[in-house]
């Protein structure tokens, strides 16, 4: 078994089991059989899988799931095993190709940090050093960009799909800002289809939906000409929930600009939660929150500055060390540089560093702890430190443990890694259990809406968006603390309108029960709706037929017309305008 081959059963199964977990069962399971885990062949490594590693994962999560993590792990080591990865200069060579793939995301950490491994492998290769290691973590920063770029895409995907049903509603307004919407939607679709993100675009194009939205919902208010009718009051509700959407796509925002900053600043993260409970009982307006965001970009101005003068006190420090020079030290000595001569946080990279300092400052004792011991000791807690944000909780209850274990690095004591991967171990069980259950809901949302696919209706159009979105999502890898929360918000919007819908559904049978079938006929579902009122779609399915019907309406309208029946092939329509202007406008099958 060659390091390349551990490493990838570290990769697939590192969300069940620790890496220093599944290296002492490698290793019992070899002395078992008379062997090493590096003399393993394939046909040994199969059989250690299905049995030791498989009951070995049965500890945290399910039978059914660990069998089937198992055989994925035998699927790929036997695509593996057909396409060799190359070593030293062909792996280098390969993985600055695959950096090309992330050029454009150069705020992101991960990818300054896989320029600062490159840039060093290349000394170490021409000092003729091994550079397996840094290869290695190269490919997992590769990795770890690739998990983001799809979680990205899959978010991005379900914008596009909500600014285009957006867009089908305001385009009969014209004018400059429904053309540049037009224009951003396009944008916006042409980069999803070339797999890149472009988070600008989607908020410019976000502004400009809600913008027209507003300036659509008002002129329904100004034309009823009244807040008393029950039409009315609900314009106008319709007007406050519009305005309260906006706020909390707001502070989604400025979550995921701010990201960094509330990683380090807990009480910040607070403000945030606070801002958000508030506005469900207080409504904030989209003013308070771009303060807060100025406030946050002052904070962040003031914590670059800290970690300017930090970093330049670690250098010095490092410096005077000889293990200063250590591989991993100089990545991200390298790494810290570059994102804060880019205005971006270096907050990993600094801890990183303060705890390779710690412990080679360690205070001397019996027990003291080597240079390089130490260094990977610390690498060791930072690893658990950061698998610990993916897991719910697991920070929570491992924040008091890493402290200490970070003191004792400080006194140059051995530490005991395995008790917190123990704890660690516990909570990945807990998430794989909670992602099997996420996906067999999202199953479940996808196989009935595919059953109501041809309702009509605006219900049934929603759920049809949130289905593509689990989809989506039930093909991701193991997902960050963020993809997990936007995963089990989509199922509870998800959960809510198929219960909608299905109550629609049966209320379209009950009134073709009782009427027979000519009074819904093209059941299941209803006749399909539209609403339209100075021709604006403010209602109704959103489809290739919305502007040529937005035009007939209004050509009714200059008429005089007030009613209208008609009939096509297979199709009986009918439109009547009650006394505020307002056209019901449906559609049945003959």
């Amino acid at each position: 078994m060659t390091a390349s081959v551990q490493h990838l059963l570290v990769k697939m199964l590192g969300d069940l089991i620790s890496p220093g977990a599944l290296e002492h069962l490698l290793q019992e399971a070899a002395d078992q059989r008379g062997t090493t885990p590096a003399r393993m062949d394939a046909r040994t490594l199969e059989d250690v899988l299905k049995r030791e590693v498989f009951r070995r994962l049965q500890l945290s999560v399910p039978a059914p799931l660990a069998k089937r993590r198992v055989s994925e792990v035998l699927a790929e080591l036997l695509r593996a095993a057909q396409d060799r990865l190359p070593v030293n200069d062909a792996a280098l060579g390969e993985l600055e190709q695959h950096s090309r793939r992330f050029a454009l995301y150069f705020d992101w950490p991960e990818t300054q940090r896989l320029r600062g491994v490159l840039g060093v492998a290349r000394q170490e290769q021409r000092g003729g050093q091994d550079t397996a290691a840094m290869v290695q973590e190269g490919r997992d920063l590769i990795a770890q960009m690739d998990r983001r770029l799809q979680e990205g895409l899959v978010v991005q995907a379900q914008d596009l799909a909500e600014l285009r049903a957006t867009f089908t509603r305001v385009q009969g307004l014209g004018g400059r800002e429904v053309r540049r919407l037009d224009a951003l939607i396009g944008q916006i679709d042409q980069a999803q289809t070339h797999s890149t993100l472009l988070p600008g675009e989607v908020d410019r194009a976000r502004i400009l939906t809600y913008t027209l939205r507003k300036l659509l919902e008002s002129s329904v208010v100004q034309g009823l000409g009244t807040t008393d009718s029950a039409e009315g009051r609900q314009a106008q509700a319709d007007v406050l929930e519009l305005e309260r959407e906006h706020v909390r796509q707001a502070l989604d925002t400025a979550e995921r600009e701010f990201a960094p900053l509330l990683l380090v600043r807990p009480d910040l993260q607070e403000q945030l939660a606070a801002l958000r409970g508030n506005s469900e009982q207080h409504p904030l307006t989209a003013q308070a929150v771009e303060g807060w965001c100025e406030t946050l970009r002052a904070v962040v101005a003031e914590v670059l500055s800290e970690q300017r003068a930090e970093l330049a006190v670690l250098e010095g420090e490092l410096s005077v060390h000889p293990a200063g020079a250590d591989a991993g030290v100089r990545v991200s000595l390298d790494t810290a540089r570059r994102l804060l001569d880019g205005s971006a946080l270096a907050s990993d990279d600094l801890r990183a560093l303060g705890t390779a300092r710690n412990a080679l400052q360690a205070s001397p004792g019996s027990e003291a702890l080597g240079d390089e011991a130490g260094l990977n000791a610390g690498r060791g807690l930072l690893e658990i430190e950061r698998s610990a944000r993916d897991l719910p909780g697991a920070a929570a209850e491992l924040a008091p443990l890493l402290a200490k274990a970070q003191a004792a690095l400080t006194q140059g004591q051995p530490l005991d890694l395995d008790a917190l991967w123990a704890v660690l171990e516990g909570h990945m069980g807990a998430a794989a259990q909670e992602r099997e259950g996420f996906d067999t809901r999202a199953a479940r949302i996808v196989a009935e809406y595919e059953a109501m696919r041809g309702l009509a209706g605006e219900t049934t159009q929603r759920l049809g968006r949130l289905a593509d979105t689990l989809s989506a999502q039930r093909h991701l890898g193991p997902l960050s603390a963020a993809a997990r929360t936007h995963y089990a918000q989509t199922l509870d919007d998800a959960e809510a309108l198929l219960t909608e819908a299905q109550a629609e559904a049966h209320t379209a049978r009950e009134v073709a029960a009782t009427f027979g079938s000519d009074a819904l006929s093209g059941l299941p579902g209803a006749a399909e709706v539209w609403t339209l009122q100075g021709g604006l779609l403010l209602g109704g399915p959103g489809d290739e037929i919305t502007v040529p019907l937005t035009k007939l309406i209004t050509l009714a309208g200059d008429m005089g017309v007030t009613e209208l029946t008609m009939h096509s092939a297979g199709q009986r329509w009918e439109a009547r305008q009650d006394a505020g202007g307002r056209w019901q406008v449906s559609r049945t099958r003959r």
